[in-house]
Parts: structure tokens; sequence; C-alpha cells
């Protein structure tokens, strides 16, 4: 026996009443049987009311007429049926109710419990203030009870609405997503981040705190020129996605409200409590958020997996820019930014050449690839050849 409790313990409500058919054609005779109860006494009035109407008043002479048997099983089915539907109405609504209360978690469930209990405590006073009026108990009954409800729901909704200032609520940003992409300083002055959110790769609402937005517009003041070009290119970026998308600004800096901390720390905090996501391209602040278990997508990372895989002994052609850092290397790009050490290509410079790739290395800030020019590797292997063949 204690067993079978305890493995019934272990499903929830709603997958007990969907399993146990019993139990639903239980509730379905029990409202069926209390309906025909219920309408059995308006048999006779009904049955009187109907004579009536087709044959026309009865004289005060006449003997009111009773309804015989099957009359009454009539009524009786009739109120079973009606108390059939409504139960079956209720089971309906129990289950969506239990299947919405199985997916909330614990702080939601706590929210909604406090809602309903301020609810009934705030509608009972009224129940003097109507009694003092003179209204019949039954309609204050009725009145009661859509007080309750309707206070109920009221207060959970109140409370729902500061959700992030209750005390069993303070953790909850870890455990949910909201969607919310919050937008740092630096990767909005990078600026790619208006193109990955064109392209539809960024989902969600954008928004950007308040502290950040003073901190571009402190770089955009700077009286370093380059500080503030960079600025103003992230407060033109700013502007296009307020343009082009739904952008958010300031909205929810009241969670933050009187913080003096860097502003490193702030997006970190604010993120924690919107369980919301942080776009960046800030290595440190990666590395900090994620200790703090909130979710990261770094634009660097965005770009380094889209970079094509480049193996050893394939072709490439590179255009040869600057010297390297040991003798006689050449540096050139890939179109995506990726380095190419040449070996060689000093003496190349500012020229286009086809190189053979010899070595790939994978550093925390993308490939590294190494290689030598073609027509060299060929006059190096032909004359290894020629050395060959002498006796």
């Amino acid at each position: 026996m204690v067993k079978f409790f305890a493995q019934f313990g272990k499903k929830s409500l709603l997958a007990d009443i969907r399993e146990r058919g019993v139990f639903r054609m239980i509730f379905l005779l029990g409202f069926a049987v209390v309906g025909g109860f219920l309408f059995l006494p308006y048999a006779s009035s009904t049955y009187i009311w109907l004579f009536e109407l087709i044959r026309g008043p009865l004289s005060p002479t006449e003997q009111k007429p009773t309804p015989g048997f099957a009359v009454l099983t009539v009524y009786v089915v009739l109120g079973a049926a009606v108390g059939a539907l409504v139960g079956a109405m209720l089971i309906n609504l129990a289950e969506k109710l239990v299947a919405r209360w199985d997916k909330f978690d614990g702080g939601q469930k706590a929210t909604t419990i406090a809602g309903i209990v301020l609810g009934v405590l705030l509608s009972l006073p009224f129940v003097v203030f109507f009694q003092a009026l003179g209204i019949p108990i039954a309609t204050i009954g009725f009145i009661l009870i859509v007080l309750m409800v309707g206070l109920a729901a009221i207060m959970v909704y109140a409370l729902n609405s500061i959700d992030e200032f209750l005390p069993w609520s303070k953790s909850r940003g870890r455990a949910r997503r909201s969607g919310i992409k919050i937008l740092d300083t630096n990767v909005i002055i990078d600026g790619r981040i208006y193109d990955v959110v064109r392209s539809g790769f960024l989902e969600g609402q954008l928004y950007v705190p308040g502290f950040v937005l003073d901190e571009l517009q402190f770089i955009a003041d700077s009286a370093d020129g380059l500080r503030r070009q960079r600025g103003k290119r992230g407060l033109d970026v700013l502007r296009h996605l307020q343009q082009d998308f739904q952008l958010e600004v300031k909205v929810h800096d009241r969670l933050l409200r009187g913080s003096k901390e860097p502003v490193d720390s702030r997006l970190v905090q604010l993120a924690v409590l919107l369980g919301a996501d942080l776009v960046t391209n800030d290595h440190n602040l990666n590395q900090v958020a994620r200790l703090q278990d909130v979710r990261v997508l770094n634009i660097n990372d965005l770009a380094l997996s889209l970079r094509p895989n480049v193996l050893p002994t394939e072709h490439l052609k590179v255009t040869i820019i600057r010297e390297g850092n040991q003798a006689g290397q050449g540096i050139g790009y890939l179109d995506d930014g990726t380095m190419v050490v040449i070996e060689g290509g000093k003496y190349r410079m500012n020229q286009e050449v086809n190189v053979e790739v010899t070595q790939v290395i994978q550093t925390e800030r993308g490939k590294l690839i190494f290689g030598e020019i073609e027509d060299e590797v060929e006059v190096d292997d032909a004359e290894s050849r020629k050395r060959s063949k002498k006796p």
C-alpha cells in the first residue's frame, strides 16, 4: 500500500486525471446524480405550466395534474445530462488549470498563492459593510464570491508586476530566460551587431541600459580623436538599430537604481535580474558573466564559427601587405580577417601570391595559418629530386 501511494505521488495531478479514466467517470456520474435530483423538484411545477400552456388556465375547482413516472424519468434524465455536461466542463477547466500550474516554477506558485490569500482577506471587510446596508445574506454571499475572485486576480497581477522585488523571486533570473538581449558598449561600438540582427541570427527584445548610453556619450565627447570617433560610431549604430528594429532603452534601469558599481558589474547584475542574455565581444566580461550563470552571446565567437576551415596542403591566394616577426616572413590576410604567415613573403611585398598551407594553429583570438609560396615550394622539390638522383 505504501509503495502504491509513493508511486502515485510521483505523477502529476494532470497525469493521474488523464490516465485513470475511472476518476473521470465517477466525477461525471456524481454530477449526473446531483443534476437529476436538482431537476426533480421542478418536474411538477414545469408540468403544470406546460399543461396550462397547451390546454389553457385551470379553473379553481379543477385538480392540478400530477406528472407520471415517464415525465419524472424525463426530468431526471435531463437533469443528469445537464449535470454531466457541467461536470465535463469543470474537468476540462481543472485540467487546463493544473497543466498551467505544473508549468509554474516555485516563485510563480508562491506569488499566485499569496495573491489569492490577499484577495480573500481584502474582500472580508465588505461583509460588515453590506450587512450594515441591510442586504440579504444570499445576495451578500454572491457579491462576496465575485469580490474574492476579482480582488484575487488583481492581487496576483500586481504581485507579478513587481516580481523582481519579491523575496522568493530573487534567484529566478538564473532559472528563467526572458528573451531580452542586453547590448554592452563594446559590441555597439564594434558595429557588427546591426548586421547580425538584420540577418535574423539574433532574436528577442534588444535592450540598452541607460548607463551604457551614458558611457557611449562620454566616449563620443572625449578629447582623444580616436575615442571620439568610436563613440560617435556607436551612437550611429544605436540610431540605426532603433529605426529598423525594436530597441528599448533605460526601461529596466529601475532595478539598479542608485548603483555606483562599474558598467560591467551592472550589466551582469541586470542580466541576472531580468533573466536576459548578454551580447558582447569583451573576453573578460564574457568570463565574469559565465561565472554568474548568465548566458553570453559573443560576437567574436560567432565570427570564428563562421570562418571556413583551412587544412594543410590547401592552396590560397593572399596579398602580402607587411613583414612578419621572423626573418623573411610576410603577412597577409584572408577576406574574413584570418592572418596568414608566409615563409619568404618578405621579398614579395604588395603582391598576390599562391600559398600552400603548411600548418594551422587555433588560438583564443582565432586561427593562425602558416604557408609557403607555391612556386618556391616547387623549386625546392625539384632541387631535392635532383640531389637525390646524383650518385
